[in-house]
């Protein structure tokens, strides 16, 4: 089992970058496949990029070309740089991990990311 916590949302001009991070508990290398979420005011969660534990990496096309996720193995650390932010960006932003063999799901409790001027 494994918990997960977010850092870095806040308020950020459009056109700025912001990088999250998702700290974990527990080891998580080459055992999960870890993943970003947003929701935004009433709307559905939403992908906006994941990695599998193989290093396959997806996007949401929303996002694609502006922001990056990367993992640290030996931090248990898993970040999302995010590049030209835009009003749209604003959402709560949720850290996910997958255990590969048991496909079990663990959440973090969400950071917050406001792009306003």
């Amino acid at each position: 089992q494994v918990q997960v916590v977010e850092s870095g949302g806040g308020l950020v001009q459009p056109g700025g970058s912001l990088t999250l991070s998702c700290a974990a508990r527990g080891n998580i290398f080459n055992r999960y496949h870890m993943g970003w979420y947003r929701q935004a005011a009433g709307k559905e969660r939403e992908l906006v990029a994941h990695r599998q534990s193989t290093g396959e990496k997806e996007y949401a096309d929303a996002v694609k070309g502006r922001f990056t996720i990367s993992r640290s193995e030996n931090k248990n650390t898993v970040t999302l740089q995010m590049n030209d932010l835009r009003p749209e960006d604003t959402a709560i932003n949720y850290c996910n991990a997958q255990r590969v063999a048991t496909e079990a799901v663990y959440w973090g409790p969400g950071t917050p990311v406001t792009i306003s001027s």
